[in-house]
């Protein structure tokens, strides 16, 4: 049985719950992180770049001059590439960015860098996180002992406007939830700090790959 450690909003520490080794799976899955996350960054592409081919540009309905005699090099369309106010060749144009990910592989990647977390003691429960008072300096004691001043992510049961404006100032924290929460999200951030609740909805989600 592993354990994650409980602090208190003033980064105290209070305790220890404990975390299934069950749930743990840290032999297998890094294609799987590696396969999801180049598709949350592939989807997250525009994939909007458009430019416009000889047939797309106006006007050069007549040849520009004649072919011989005038000394330049022939040309049949002033729409050709190598001339300024051409067509593109090859150029970008909209497209679809998406890669297509198995729900089994999202949801073992999903528990591969959960159990690294747990594993390598940078999860934490932090009690109250919910509730904090929306001020920022409410959760800097937390951030300097916890976190030692590294990029965190806070995870919570339910939804907390309270935490969402106590951490909108900080440069480095994201405010999100359980549910909510993405493989991308848990790698990004060195720290992760829930509350009780946001842990058990981990765990759920953790267990739902076996």
């Amino acid at each position: 049985m592993s354990t994650i450690k409980v602090y208190d909003l003033a980064g105290e520490s209070i305790g220890e719950k404990e975390f299934s080794d069950k749930l743990l799976v840290t032999d297998r899955g890094e294609q799987a992180v590696h396969d999801v996350i180049t598709a949350y960054r592939a989807a997250k592409r525009a994939g909007t770049a458009s430019t416009r081919t000889r047939a797309n540009v106006s006007g050069g309905g007549r040849k520009p001059y004649k072919q011989k005699g005038s000394g330049n090099a022939r040309q049949g369309s002033r729409r050709s590439p190598i001339l300024r106010g051409g067509g593109v060749v090859f150029g970008p144009h909209p497209r679809d960015f998406s890669k297509k990910v198995n729900k089994k592989v999202v949801a073992l990647a999903f528990r591969r860098v959960l159990s690294d977390k747990v594993v390598e003691g940078t999860i934490a429960v932090a009690e109250g996180l919910a509730d904090v008072e929306p001020k920022t300096r409410n959760l800097v004691p937390l951030l300097k002992k916890v976190a030692d001043g590294k990029a965190t992510l806070f995870v919570t049961g339910q939804t907390s406007e309270k935490l969402s404006r106590a951490a909108r100032n900080l440069p480095d924290a994201e405010v999100t939830t359980a549910s909510q929460v993405n493989t991308y999200q848990m790698l990004r951030y060195p720290v992760v700090l829930t509350d009780a609740e946001g842990l058990d909805v981990l765990a759920a989600r953790a267990g739902e790959e076996e």
